[in-house]
């Protein structure tokens, strides 16, 4: 009769356990939410490196990424394909309208897709800085890093390959040779480039059984957004071309004024946007510092060497600062054709009401009805007489009126001590020819 009792307890409290613990309270995954927004460059990896590293420390299980893209630069999605090739994390794809270009190139690097309705994905065409198609050599090594990345995730590449090179042909969807390949969500889903199509991103949650999850969305800070629009490749040559001029009409000018102020604002935006993008270190702007000031010294102490040396330390603390030394060589390029136009604008136009060509150029005209004289002309001399002091090859000296003179014959050959006779003047050359009869000298 007790062991019956034992028994029958014992069964009560396991039959109260299993209408108990369902309600008991147990850790909600904790999921990361980062957005790829606009256009993808070196400021975007530096967020997204950033965010990763938020959301391991913290222990979160999945970072979705949400993109609307139209695409960006290569080297920057090199980067951030690498940083969710390393990361423990489980990446999740959104693509809450659009993935284009280096978009789905960042796309298909995710464990898993997930796509509205009316989003897209490919078009990833190599376009270079002029906005035309790249050269044959730079679309086979993206192709193959399409086709790597398709890979990466197990889906079939040859897709991948169609939206990067236009002489793919997948005509049943819409890619016909000349034609680059774009995926609906519904094509997507049909070739495996998509594991499913949501409506929103609540949606996707429930798709992905992470409904009571905890999302922590991570959204750029201030400077974060400075950078990523100062490192833009097409920003950089337009800040450093403001910065150029603006700094050479101050030194060209009295005071420090509004062209200064905006030279070194200029300047200070790009190493401020590189510095928070991880680009740039303290070792560039120290450079740059030194470079400059060389420059200000070569004003005071003519030379050219420290000049010279200046404006090499500062082209290469601007090329230390990049991300991409061709970009950067590029941007400075343009930066010294607008600065070298710049000052002969300013020379030819303005260099009149400027302080420092006061002092650097030579304004008043050498004319002689203003009382320059180049040398002193000795048209008084002409017809007198003389003696040779030094034979004359035809250059020597003679003795005029107790006055020696450098002179020239008209090509023949005099001897010392002869009689001359000065049968021309014209400037400074003085020409005498040999009197043969006997005179003295006057």
């Amino acid at each position: 009769m007790k062991w019956t009792r034992v028994i029958s307890g014992f069964l009560l409290l396991l039959v109260s356990a299993l209408f108990i613990l369902p309600s008991l309270p147990v850790s909600a995954s904790e999921v990361y939410r980062i957005p790829i927004k606009d256009e993808v460059e070196k400021g975007l990896y530096a967020f997204l490196q950033r965010a990763f590293e938020e959301a391991e420390e913290t222990g979160a299980d999945v970072v979705i990424l949400d993109i609307d893209t139209p695409g960006g630069f290569v080297d920057s999605a090199t980067d951030i394909a690498q940083l969710m090739d390393e990361t423990p994390l489980t990446t999740i794809a959104f693509i809450d309208r659009d993935a284009l270009s280096a978009g789905a190139f960042i796309a298909l690097y995710a464990d898993k897709i997930y796509m509205v309705p009316n989003g897209r994905i490919g078009a990833a065409a190599v376009i270079d800085g002029a906005g035309n198609a790249a050269e044959d050599k730079a679309v086979s090594a993206w192709s193959t890093a399409m086709k790597t990345a398709a890979e990466s995730s197990k889906r079939d590449p040859k897709y991948a390959l169609a939206m990067a090179d236009k002489s793919v042909d997948i005509p049943q969807y819409r890619a016909p040779t000349g034609k680059l390949l774009t995926l609906s969500a519904s094509e997507a889903l049909e070739v495996g480039y998509s594991e499913g199509t949501v409506a929103s991103f609540k949606e996707l949650l429930k798709e992905l059984n992470l409904s009571d999850a905890n999302v922590t969305s991570v959204n750029e800070t201030m400077a974060e957004k400075v950078a990523r629009f100062i490192t833009n490749p097409i920003i950089v040559p337009i800040l450093l071309s403001i910065a150029s001029l603006g700094l050479i009409v101050e030194l060209y000018s009295p005071g420090f004024g509004i062209a200064g102020i905006m030279g070194l604002s200029s300047i200070g935006l790009f190493f401020f946007g590189h510095m928070v993008a991880g680009l740039a270190g303290y070792e560039s702007i120290l450079l740059f510092v030194l470079g400059l000031g060389l420059v200000v010294v070569e004003l005071f102490l003519p030379g050219g060497i420290l000049g010279i040396i200046g404006l090499a330390l500062i082209i290469g603390s601007i090329l230390l600062a990049g991300g991409n030394v061709v970009h950067m060589g590029i941007a400075v390029i343009i930066a010294l054709v607008v600065a070298i136009v710049g000052m002969v604008i300013l020379m030819k136009f303005f260099g009149k009401n400027m302080n420092l060509f006061n002092k650097i150029i030579l304004k008043d005209s050498t004319q002689s009805d203003q009382g320059y004289v180049s040398n002193v002309n000795r048209s008084e001399i002409v017809g007198k007489m003389g003696i040779s002091m030094t034979p004359l090859r035809p250059s020597g000296t003679i003795m005029l009126n107790g006055e020696r003179l450098d002179a020239v014959t008209e090509g023949g050959y005099i001897n010392s001590v002869k009689v001359v006779k000065v049968i021309k003047v014209e400037g400074s050359r003085i020409v005498v020819r040999e009197v043969t009869e006997g005179v003295e000298e006057e």
